[in-house]
């Protein structure tokens, strides 16, 4: 069976086929860099550099996007309260982002568009729409016209009237739809850009289309990710543009990430009950935090607490202090090999396979762990090598790094003092030796 993932679009699991033989083009909605993100923020970005690396590690070359949003009504907001740029607000908290990222195993992904290199590109969709008869223009304010789309609620499974049910009637008086949605703003505060409507800047909702359109080369894109808060009417706004504009939408598997609820309630800025990602200091600490969030069912939300974390911190020690007792034992004894056990292998891709059960894989994990720890007492090199390169190939894919720094002379010598220390009881001095093997980064 190969790869099955959950499709928000259609809600079915479905076979993953991609476009273009061996090659996977994927596009997430990247951060609004306004703030320091916080773990709820941190798990889209955890969870599809995860799948990215699985797609690789079976065999895909990723084309992975994620954009940048450096123009918003937040970011504007914050640099008039600070009395900067915008530009600097953003370049702030962008750097602080990818730093973020960086600590938490994610890596930069191939490509990451900024909303403002392409204010050129999303005039002139927006053009296009008006001129399709798609969109309107209201006193230097453009909007897409909804209910020239049949289709639009496909996403998130609702129709138009009961979605107009739903929203405030005084809103936006000069919509002809409660619907519609700004394509372009018209503004005089902030950064803005000249038009034919008039001074101001793009809407959220086309800058994700644009940028997708251009880096794709106007192709329909495998995979469209974000978190479930984006479903509507984010991605829903998105696919109607593509609809219009293409006649397509946007990506053939729309996949969506669960919240992360603190003590149950929504993480939010807002509310004022985040947890930032700078405030886990150690690499300890972060990739527990990596493990809690790529283990849980992906849909689904988590329920973050200090204990669920705790437990997370003691599953991270449990399987690094066994790898590192495992790679010292091949090490020392020269022992080299990049062999698993078929079946192990086998078991891994399958669960991954199935909507990427990340939980079966670590239930499978923990066995493998039990028998790693067995071959080490054991001084079995072989099982010891094959379980070991298992775990770490899953902890790979998980991006959960497993740090192991391998002897050297000196290091080899302070073991081997350490071992007989041990053997005659010495357990002052072997005290001493393990410490400095432990700073070493050995044991």
């Amino acid at each position: 069976m190969g790869l099955m993932i959950y499709n928000s679009l259609t809600n079915k699991i479905e076979e993953f086929k991609t476009h273009e033989p061996g090659i996977v083009n994927m596009y997430v909605c990247g951060p609004t860099v306004y703030d320091y993100i916080h773990i709820g923020n941190a798990r889209p970005v955890i969870f599809y550099d995860m799948l990215k690396n699985y797609l690789e590690y079976i065999g895909y070359k990723v084309n992975y996007a994620s954009n940048i949003t450096d123009v918003d009504d937040k970011i504007i907001n914050k640099a008039l309260e600070q009395g900067v740029s915008e530009e600097e607000i953003a370049k702030k908290y962008e750097d602080a982002y990818f730093k973020n990222c960086n600590d938490l195993g994610s890596k930069r992904p191939t490509f990451v568009p900024h909303a403002t290199a392409y204010i050129k590109e999303m005039l002139d969709f927006i053009g296009q729409l008006v001129n399709k008869g798609y969109a309107y223009e209201v006193n230097g304010d453009v909007y897409f016209r909804v209910n020239h789309l049949d289709s639009y609620g496909v996403l998130s499974n609702q129709v138009q009237e009961e979605l107009q049910n739903g929203v405030r009637k005084d809103v936006d008086t000069k919509k002809e739809n409660p619907l519609d949605f700004v394509l372009w703003k018209k503004t005089n505060v902030g950064i803005k850009w000249p038009s034919i409507y008039g001074p101001g800047r793009p809407g959220w909702h086309t800058e994700c289309v644009c940028m997708i359109d251009k880096i794709f080369n106007h192709k329909m894109i495998d995979i469209h990710g974000g978190g479930m808060d984006l479903k509507f009417p984010h991605h829903e706004n998105e696919i109607a543009q593509a609809k219009a504009m293409y006649g397509n939408t946007l990506a053939s598997y729309w996949m969506h990430v669960g919240r992360l609820n603190l003590k149950g309630q929504k993480m939010s800025k807002s509310l004022g009950n985040v947890i930032l990602v700078n405030d886990f200091k150690t690499q300890e600490d972060l990739m527990s935090l990596r493990l809690l969030i790529v283990t849980q069912p992906y849909r689904n939300s988590i329920s973050y607490d200090e204990e669920l974390f705790n437990q997370y911190k003691k599953e991270y020690d449990k399987f690094t202090r066994a790898y590192k007792n495992a790679m010292l034992a091949l090490d020392y004894n020269n022992y080299k090999s990049n062999e698993v056990i078929k079946e192990d292998k086998e078991a891994f891709i399958n669960y991954m396979n199935q909507d990427l059960n990340c939980q079966n894989v670590m239930s499978l994990a923990s066995s493998l762990l039990k028998e790693l720890n067995s071959a080490t007492r054991a001084g079995n090199l072989d099982v010891i090598a094959k379980k070991a390169n298992m775990i770490k190939q899953i902890m790979d894919v998980f991006g959960v790094m497993m740090p192991y720094t391998p002897l050297n002379d000196e290091t080899r010598k302070i073991y081997n003092e350490w071992v007989q220390a041990k053997s005659v009881k010495n357990f002052e001095e072997a005290d001493k030796l393990r410490a400095v093997l432990t700073e070493a980064g050995v044991i």
